[in-house]
């Protein structure tokens, strides 16, 4: 969960020191931030699919299959990260129109958008050969690697934005140039034990396929994110590039408080299917009861902070008049989904944990695309204050489903949804 946390820095900086260099800089990272949920979506959905195949192989000790399928899933990352570059590249300057009018914005998005994309093998490979340690216990070399990679990335954004001491001043090339080597450090790493020889081609069809048959489910709710803020980019865009930014300061902010949440959704993922699979039920429940009073934790911080502080949360990034002035509005108002956004999005990993994909695919797209792009869009029509109101009530009805969903399941299974104290019984 640390490492997820300090993974969020890779964005987060590059914001901080950007908002600095210039505010045309500042909404052009904004623009490309789905770009990079994209690329994420692919390495984490890919991973995930690894990390749960490996794992269940490992529970029938059948090893040389899971090393088998770790070698396939770095031929994956790599054709992936090829299949990206060639697409999204030629199509950066269509696509960054879409979200940014001002000539300074696009241009610098379009600088950034395409050394992120080219640089971004690094991602392919971090996320493919730390889940390859995850299955085989080892948590704590992903870490080491994430923290090591975002530190690179700290450190070199003031050096190569501003041009500090003998090295050049590429203003948001620069900020580009530090996420990618951050990332390239981060995948060296996790390389050294993690990366596997690929087995015969004819057996890496058959492991791609029962990879991205665990995997998908992830690769396509992580999407389904991506599609929605696109949508609310575009919905912003008609009131200003400053309403544009806001949301992504949005985003930026909320990664102290989300991110853990998203690093638990990714470690119970094995957790649960190992146990589902060897039918301890009841241990299930416990791993999803302690990972949801975990993130209740965090979220219930992160209230009071978008709640009590959002003029200060803005200006850690932007000093812009317009910018803080719609932020000042919008951040209390989503701040106050955050608590039922800890059930919106733990439930649907259960269900693809244990295999229920249809359900997990459900449920998000209800909270993103059924729910809060409607009602976003709707709201906007009134004011842009009002816009913000579909975040708590998309979390809220979402949430509300997948707990019914997920007291269901318990109910199938005989379980009470009170816990008792089982787990020596069930490992």
């Amino acid at each position: 969960m640390l490492a997820q946390l300090i993974q969020a820095l890779y964005n987060i900086v590059d914001s901080f020191f950007v908002g600095r260099y210039a505010d045309d800089a500042l909404t052009a990272v904004t623009v490309i931030y789905p770009l990079q949920l994209i690329i994420i979506a692919l390495a984490v959905g890919t991973g995930v699919g690894l990390n749960t195949y490996m794992a269940r192989k490992y529970a029938q000790h059948a090893n040389q299959k899971a090393s088998d399928a770790a070698g396939t899933g770095m031929v994956l990352a790599v054709l992936t990260w090829l299949a990206v570059s060639a697409v999204v590249v030629p199509l950066m300057r269509i696509y960054v129109k879409t979200s940014a009018s001002e000539p300074g914005a696009i241009e610098q998005a379009v600088t950034y958008g395409r050394i992120v994309c080219l640089g971004s093998l690094g991602t392919f490979l971090e996320g493919c050969w730390s889940k390859v340690h995850q299955a085989r216990g080892n948590m704590r070399l992903p870490m080491i690697a994430q923290i090591a990679g975002a530190l690179v990335n700290v450190v070199l954004d003031p050096l190569l934005i501003f041009g500090i001491g003998p090295f050049p001043a590429l203003g948001i090339a620069g900020a580009a140039y530090a996420t990618v080597l951050g990332q390239c450090v981060s995948a060296v790493i996790v390389g050294v034990r993690g990366a596997c020889k690929p087995p015969k081609v004819s057996d890496m069809r058959f492991y791609a396929k029962r990879i991205y048959h665990y995997g998908y489910l992830s690769i396509a709710m992580q999407m389904l994110y991506v599609v929605y803020i696109v949508a609310l980019n575009v919905i912003l865009a008609g009131f200003s590039d400053a309403a544009v930014t806001v949301l992504g300061l949005y985003y930026k902010a909320q990664s102290f408080f989300f991110i853990p949440l998203f690093g638990l959704q990714t470690c119970i993922v094995p957790l649960l299917s190992y146990n589902f699979t060897r039918r301890s039920y009841a241990r299930c429940r416990e791993v999803m009861r302690d990972a949801l009073l975990v993130s209740l934790a965090f979220m219930a911080v992160g209230v009071l902070c978008f709640t009590l502080l959002p003029e200060q949360l803005l200006r850690l990034f932007s000093k812009s008049p317009a910018v803080i002035a719609i932020g000042r509005a919008a951040f209390p108002i989503i701040g106050s989904s955050f608590l039922a956004a800890v059930f919106s999005l733990m439930t649907p990993v259960f269900f693809q944990a244990i295999g229920n994909g249809l359900t997990s695919l459900m449920l998000s797209l209800t909270r993103q695309i059924f729910v809060l792009v409607p009602v976003f869009w709707a709201c906007s029509k009134i004011s842009l204050d009002s816009a913000w109101i579909a975040f708590p009530v998309a979390e809220l009805i979402a949430g509300a489903l997948g707990t019914m969903l997920y007291v269901r399941q318990l109910s199938l299974w005989h379980l009470p949804l009170g816990v008792q104290h089982t787990a020596a019984k069930t490992r």
